[in-house]
Order: C-alpha cells, then structure tokens, then sequence
C-alpha cells in the first residue's frame, strides 16, 4: 500500500490521534475493551469502535490486535538469497509462496533479497529454507536472531518528524538471548488462541469473547491466557497497529555492523536505547558466506535524507565500525507471522 497524501491528518480530531499514537499498547484486556478506552478518551463505545474501523479501512492501521514475538514463540530467521536479475520475479514467488515467510524486501546489495521465515519449531523453519534453496537455486544466508536489543516498530506517527521517535528523549533496552529452539511453554489453549489471534482480533464490542467463541473456550480463561502470554513475552503488545508507510514513513535502512565481539552487549545495549533506532539485534556472522557483521539495526523515516543523517551519527558517534547500508527498494511481502503448525499433530 501506497502512502497517503501529505494531507491524511487533516480530517483527524484529537480523538483519532490518541487512538494513533498512544493505543499502539496497552490496549485493555477486558470484557468490554472499547467501552474502557471510549471512557479514557471522553466518548462512548460505538464511537470508540467505529472510529478504529475507520482507521483500519483507510489503511492507517494494519489491524487490531496482538503483536506476536516470533523468537519466543517458535524459531524464526531472517534470511537471504542473492537472486540473480533475470530470475528475481521468479525467486521472489517461490519464497512468498510459503505461508511462514511473513516480510520479504528487495535491498541494495549482492544479497538482494530479505525474508523471515517463523515457524512452530527449529525443525519446520530449516525445512522451509532447504526447500527454498533446493526449488529456487539460491545459496541461503540464515541469520537467527542470537540477543534481542531492542525491537518494536510503536512510534508515534501523529506529527512531523523526519525519522521515527525524532520527539522522543530515550527507550529502555536490554540484552534477550534468543533460542533457536524456543516453544513458548504453551498449553494447548494458548497454542489454539495464537493461531486465532494471528492476524488480528475482531473488531467488535466483544473482541475477546469472539475469540473464545471460535476456539470453544471459555472467555475468563481467553483473556487469563492472553494476560500469561503478554507477561511471558509471546504476546509484545495489544493495540491498534499502525501502518508506517501509509503515514509517511517509508524510508528505511537496515545497517549491518562488524562490531567485536567482546564490546557487542555494550555497543548493542547503547544504541538500542537510542530513540530512533527502531531494531537493534544481535545475528550471527556466516565467514564461509562472506558475511562478517554481527549486529544488525533499524533506522525508518519520512525523509531519506534523515535516514542517512542518523546513519552517519551512529558510525561517528557510537559505532566507529565497518559496516554496510541495505536500503528498502521494494516490499515484497509483509504479513503477520503464521503458526498454524503449533495446533498441528505434524510439520
């Protein structure tokens, strides 16, 4: 989807912009949702419900709902082909094809194309990427994730900044080991209500007690489940996902560091807590591939320019590393993560 005009705040009250910017989280877990946060912003609940209908139909939001952590959950990879030019259409459909892969991007590199693969296991994924190089004729670079930084695209879009959380002051960080062979300890319950609940919730009064009603649970022990999945991290946040291309923000940049490996928690933790860093994570270096970097971050603007002014500060200022610029050119896929296989008696 395209991004909108330069004008698309103009018909927005201040009702709108709060639901925007500050329910991207902290959506209630309640019975009633709407009518908690209708009360919270002085209107009433059918007004609170249509209003992000609305929203979602214009494009604004993606959806409603829960924003899943892959790497808890299950095992997921951000992984590479370099697609020769001939055949890149052609590579770029085998790898979309598959219902796991939920963002593919073109970037400006020899390794051209980006996508992550998330699956129920470790076991589903590296099938999924052997078929991948067998069915494409592409060498993968798999690159899991290793320390988790920090990673959360919510960032208010209500305003002019140039680059992502340019108002902001700081954002709280720490260093996540992330395993491969990560399950998410989930009962059969919680397996059946992420995969309800993976592309969004219903938008209705009773969003929770839909839920239920499709995976024949009872509503308490719904809204009990997704306040365990929240607290243990499968679950990042509840809220009304904002689309940032749509709202201006389609300029982004992934920057790959060569950074030593004994000042890596250091530097990592110390970007991370930089307000526009949008990702900071820790992958691993694949020597036999030529590819020696080893930290990896996000930086998304209104403006490219922007983009490339915080780029430079960050090599200047708090990475004075090797590193490599992979710009976005194109969004080849980009869907919320899919676990149909943790209900799945096999892979």
């Amino acid at each position: 989807m395209s991004a909108l005009s330069e004008e698309w705040r103009d018909d927005l009250d201040e009702i709108d912009a709060a639901l925007i910017d500050d329910y991207q989280s902290g959506f209630p877990v309640a019975e009633r949702p709407f009518r908690v946060v209708a009360e919270e912003l002085g209107t009433d609940e059918d007004d609170a419900l249509s209003r992000v209908q609305r929203l979602r139909e214009r494009g604004i939001f993606r959806r409603f709902g829960a924003v899943l952590n892959p790497p808890v959950i299950g095992s997921s990879t951000l992984a590479a082909v370099a697609a020769p030019e001939d055949r890149f259409d052609e590579v770029a459909e085998v790898i979309n094809g598959y219902r796991q892969v939920n963002h593919n991007y073109r970037r400006d590199h020899e390794w051209n194309m980006w996508f992550v693969v998330t699956a129920g296991s470790r076991a589903t994924r590296d099938r999924i990427l052997s078929e991948i190089e067998e069915r494409t004729r592409c060498e993968v670079l798999n690159l899991p994730m290793l320390t988790d930084y920090y990673i959360d695209l919510e960032f208010p879009v209500m305003n002019e900044d140039r680059f992502a959380r340019e108002s902001l002051e700081g954002t709280e960080v720490s260093a996540t080991r992330i395993s491969e062979d990560a399950t998410g300890n989930l009962s059969d319950l919680d397996a059946r209500l992420l995969v309800e609940i993976q592309d969004g919730f219903p938008l209705s009064k009773t969003p929770y007690r839909d839920v239920a009603a499709a995976i024949d649970a009872d509503p308490e022990d719904v809204i009990a489940s997704i306040e365990r999945l929240l607290a243990d991290g499968c679950i990042k946040r509840i809220g009304c996902v904002v689309n940032h291309v749509v709202t201006g923000f389609h300029n982004n940049c992934m920057v790959v560091w060569n950074v030593p490996d004994d000042e890596l928690d250091a530097r990592g933790e110390q970007v991370g807590s930089l307000p526009y860093v949008t990702l900071c994570y820790h992958r691993p270096r694949r020597p036999e591939q030529n590819w020696q970097y080893n930290l990896f971050t996000m930086i998304h603007g209104r403006e490219a320019e922007a983009v490339d002014e915080k780029i430079d500060e960050l090599a200047a200022e708090y990475l004075p590393f090797e590193h490599e610029r992979l710009y976005s050119t194109k969004t080849l896929k980009q869907t919320g993560a899919q676990y149909d296989e943790l209900v799945s008696s096999d892979d």
